[in-house]
């Protein structure tokens, strides 16, 4: 559900004006609702409250600290997928035994700052990664928990680029192969198997692929059990969709039933790795338009936001809804709302019956997950600053970058006399 409402013809997020904002923080800009980010996140936690469980917050949706130190103080743990994310997890106040550290291609490093820091897991995805983890954590005297991730050839039914649970998929490791790999870990010293694990995408719109994931991690479970192997948790991974445009998502408490009923009989810890879920209808892209043109064919609402600042739609042909931060009483035409990035994938939404003037603010809604944490310095553009909005208050959380911070890391070379 949206974080924005319009009180009047003026539109709202909680109790503070999107006009406002964008008067003392400038356009574009990220901005985002402290109670919707909150009150997601303990609908996963209270929708889970009759089994153990951990809600790891999926950092990689949007790893703003202001916004990790929000669901630290929750109690929230956390799923990072790198090095720059564990230490901002560590940095906003998370705690390191709350931390899942997942991703196909952990650098040495990254693993030895985990292991120094006492994470809670490794998710491992590989033979190799596992003969690595055991090299690092043997020579470092260390006794290592990992979790298995299984790849279940399970098609989830959303976009091809967030699915991540196929054969052809990097992810993971293939479940004929799961049982050989914990026999091998049970003489391992260094290495210690406390779970089981499996993600397959995200913005899943349907139960029945979550209930398939959950089946087979159960029938792994078991195998395992039947060993000897008793892993304390199954990582059911992420992946909850949410409403941008017509999608009908389950509920969060009748996801969370759903996969109760599966494991409720086992005396096992569930994990679950919320992102977008949480965060995505919590924040919304302000922006500003530029100029309105009309052509012969077309019309466009030409905004100072692009597709640096939210890739989405470029990348997946992602579709959020467009709302004008003031209502009028004009007529409305059919606009192509247009960024100023000279590719012609640069638009953040098409066919969108506005009525406008050049100057409106529009808000993208729905980006709060995705939008900051995939945006880039494309065509030399500052990122945008981004604002969490609590009650009353707006308050800045990263400031907008300045020109002089785009080439500050680089370094000109002298001319080179022939």
């Amino acid at each position: 559900m949206s974080c924005l409402h319009y009180n009047g013809n003026d539109l709202y997020i909680e109790n503070v004006s999107l006009k406002d904002v964008a008067e003392e923080f400038g356009t574009p800009c990220y901005i985002y609702s402290r109670a919707a980010i909150e009150t997601n996140w303990q609908a996963f936690n209270d929708a889970f409250s009759g089994i153990p469980h951990r809600i790891c917050y999926a950092v990689k949706a949007n790893s703003n600290l202001a916004i990790l130190n929000v669901l630290a103080k929750l109690n929230s743990g956390f799923d990072i997928v790198s090095l720059g994310e564990l230490e901002r997890v560590l940095a906003a106040g998370g705690d390191p035994q709350k931390i899942v550290f997942s991703g196909v291609g952990k650098k040495q490093i990254e693993i030895e700052r985990a292991i120094e820091k006492n994470i809670y897991c490794f998710n491992v995805e590989s033979e190799p990664e596992l003969e690595r983890m055991q090299q690092i954590a043997s020579s470092l005297n260390a006794t290592v928990n990992i979790a298995l991730r299984i790849n279940p050839n399970i098609n989830p039914h959303t976009h091809s680029h967030i699915t991540t649970g196929l054969n052809e998929s990097k992810f993971g490791i293939d479940i004929n192969d799961i049982i050989p790999l914990a026999k091998r870990i049970s003489t391992l010293p260094s290495l210690k198997l406390i779970g089981i694990a499996s993600h397959i995408g995200s913005q899943i719109v349907h139960l029945d692929p979550f209930l398939q994931v959950i089946d087979r991690l159960l029938m792994t479970y078991n195998q395992l059990s039947e060993l000897g192997i008793r892993p304390s948790h199954i990582n059911i991974g992420g992946g909850l969709g949410i409403t941008y445009h017509d999608e009908h998502p389950p509920g969060i408490r009748e996801y969370a039933h759903a996969l109760q009923e599966k494991i409720k009989k086992q005396n096992i810890e569930i994990i679950i790795e919320p992102g977008r879920a949480i965060v995505g209808n919590a924040g919304v892209l302000l922006s500003r338009i530029e100029y309105l043109k009309h052509t012969q064919h077309k019309n466009f609402a030409i905004i100072d936001a692009g597709m640096n600042d939210l890739l989405r739609p470029a990348l997946y042909d992602a579709w959020q809804n467009i709302l004008p931060v003031q209502l009028r009483n004009t007529e409305k035409k059919r606009y192509d709302i247009a960024g100023p990035v000279c590719e012609s994938s640069d638009f953040l939404g098409k066919d969108r019956d506005l009525a406008l003037n050049s100057g409106d603010l529009l808000a993208i809604d729905s980006s709060g997950a995705y939008g900051f944490s995939m945006s880039s310095n494309y065509n030399s553009r500052c990122r945008s600053p981004e604002i969490l909005v609590d009650g009353t208050h707006a308050s800045l959380i990263r400031r907008r970058e300045s020109i002089e911070e785009l080439f500050s890391s680089e370094i000109m070379l002298d001319t080179v006399q022939y």
